[in-house]
């Protein structure tokens, strides 16, 4: 090196401060660091178990804990991606089979469309919200929570939705409404004869095998099958008689499961209802006379919320009101094979359910405490309890087969998506390994535009044509505008004061005085504009404005003198002689 050379230190704060090249730059995401932040701190607790060979005791270091099996490879727990997108507790939750989209359905009386290729780690949220219940918009509008949401398993773009009405309806997968069944005859005695269900739905589900059918349970003691091409009538309704003394033959269905085995084989149809029967028919008809039926499956007049059966349908689970979940065997459908106390939620969330894993290796099902139990089918003795939303109930749960990631709905409004990065593919794990979303105006919900609205599908139009864009006012006032007015905006009730509509341009109401001293003929409005005119008569009679000119030369005007005998007989009030 020579003599005039100079040695310069590299500064790394200015070198990273420097472009290092022109043109757009991609943004790389930290994929280990972001998966790092979503791992699960609360520990798993699995059940004790007792080694009688003294020799496995002490095998700690050798061939023997390589066979062991770690829980969360074997059950996709070990992380978990967060949704706040409800506002009151999440009662129930689907995934496409493809499992590119999430819906939730909430008490707060709509449903969540979610897009797992759309969401970023600083950007999850729904990209739609629904009212399913929200007709035209008018003052008499009401809503009703969410019970059930489900994709079409053979047809995707088909989402059976039931809320607490007696109409079921099917939306595609944007959100748009298809089709909504007919509500029967209320007036009706016999069941068979209404054209639909007269009183509320509770839950539902789709036809196995056949994408057109779909069957709903109703608190009017009946389950209805029917076709989406033909929402005026259904297809076939199965009439379930109570046997309980004073029930007059009637109680209320609580839950329904449409299963076929995956070996093939008939279908079936297993039904739960409030006089803590299980009913179960073939799944092809006919259904006028069950194939079996157990009368005291669960304690009388509780809320048997859950039921499912196996993919090879030869098991039936159900969560019953009494603080139960009993096993059944389809071929010997008389006696539970295994029974387990569990604490349940169905009093208060009557859509509280319990799955099957995909392949019915496991069981799994929420708790009152938040907590997920996963249960060992043959014996119902839990293999992974773990805590999810400490304090708040775990109202719905979901393991779907192609994500291989456990979906849970709770009490507190929150969605839980539990993956494992390893066995677990797109849906949260995609989301975690994309780059955080620039800060942008979008990021904003109340700027983002819904294509198929016009406006934002998280903000809340007040009727005054002003958009709300306060997130925090969650009442039913503001969620719901219109219902208690007229449709000049008025109150509907005489006792509450009309208070005028607010808008950019006056947002308040002007002094008089100030008005009646600046603004010019202001106070015309209050005169009678008959003596308004008379004022000026007598000014335009001696100083004409338009004919002065003319003052001197126009003639004297001279009306005639007529009598009163005259007056009397030429009078317009005299009336004419007929002529004969």
């Amino acid at each position: 090196m020579d003599g005039h050379d100079v040695l310069i230190d590299e500064d790394e704060a200015l070198k990273q401060y420097l472009p290092g090249g022109f043109g757009k730059h991609a943004q790389e995401a930290n994929v280990a660091a972001q998966i790092q932040r979503t791992k699960r701190i609360e520990s798993t607790s699995l059940p004790e178990r007792k080694d009688t060979d003294p020799e496995h005791s002490h095998s700690s270091d050798g061939e023997d804990s390589d066979d062991d099996s770690d829980p969360e490879d074997e059950f996709p727990t070990s992380h978990e991606l967060i949704l706040k997108t409800q506002e009151r507790a999440v009662t129930t939750l689907t995934v496409d089979p493809s499992g590119s989209r999430l819906i939730t359905g909430s008490t707060d009386c709509t449903i969540k469309l979610h897009d797992f290729a759309s969401m970023t780690p600083n950007t999850l949220r729904a990209f739609k919200s629904v009212d399913p219940t929200a007709s035209k918009s008018s003052a008499s509008s009401e809503t009703h929570p969410v019970y059930h949401v489900e994709f079409n398993p053979l047809s995707p773009s088909q989402v059976l939705v039931i809320c607490a009405t007696p109409r079921a309806k099917i939306f595609s997968r944007d959100g748009e409404q298809l089709v909504e069944f007919n509500k029967g005859d209320m007036y009706l005695r016999d069941m068979h004869n209404t054209k639909g269900h007269v009183s509320e739905i509770t839950t539902g589900c789709w036809h196995p095998t056949d994408r057109n059918l779909c069957i709903t349970a109703g608190t009017d003691s009946t389950l209805r099958i029917w076709d989406v091409n033909m929402k005026r009538a259904q297809k076939d309704v199965i009439v379930h008689k109570s046997r309980v003394a004073g029930s007059a033959g009637r109680t209320r269905m609580t839950a329904v499961v449409w299963g076929s085995p995956a070996q093939g084989g008939p279908n079936m149809l297993v039904a739960a209802a409030l006089d803590g029967s299980i009913v179960m028919w073939g799944g092809e008809g006919p259904y006028t006379r069950p194939a079996a039926e157990i009368r005291d499956a669960h304690k009388k007049d509780t809320w048997t919320s859950g039921i499912d059966i196996s993919a090879d349908g030869r098991s039936v689970i159900t969560r019953g009101g009494d603080d139960t979940i009993k096993l059944w065997d389809t071929r010997k459908f008389k006696q539970a094979v295994s029974i387990v106390e569990h604490e349940s939620t169905s009093s208060q969330y009557t859509s509280s359910n319990i799955k099957f894993s995909p392949k019915s290796s496991s069981i799994l099902t929420g708790s009152q405490s938040g907590q997920l139990h996963i249960l060992n089918p043959a014996t119902l003795k839990p293999e992974l309890v773990t805590s999810v939303t400490p304090g708040f109930p775990l109202i719905t749960v979901l393991w779907h087969e192609k994500l291989n990631q456990i979906i849970t709905g709770s009490a507190n409004a929150e969605t839980h998506v539990l993956y494992n990065p390893t066995t677990s593919s797109r849906g949260a794990a995609m989301v975690m390994s994309k780059a955080p979303k620039r800060r942008h105006i979008d990021d904003d919900p109340t700027f983002t535009t819904d294509l198929s609205q016009g406006i934002s599908g998280d903000t809340i139009v007040n009727p005054n044509g002003l958009l709300t864009t306060d997130q925090d006012s969650t009442s039913h006032a503001v969620r719901h505008p219109n219902v208690g007015l007229t449709a000049s905006g008025k109150s509907r009730d005489p006792r509450r004061p009309y208070i005028p509509m607010t808008t950019p341009f006056a947002k308040s109401q002007p002094d008089e005085l100030h008005i009646k001293n600046n603004i010019p003929l202001s106070s015309m409005r209050d005169e009678d504009p008959r003596e308004a005119l008379l004022k000026y008569a007598e000014k335009a009679e001696k100083d004409p404005l338009f004919t002065n000119a003319w003052k001197h030369t126009q003639p004297k005007t001279i009306y005639a003198e007529l009598s009163e005998d005259e007056d009397e007989e030429e009078g317009p009030h005299q009336k004419r002689a007929k002529r004969d």
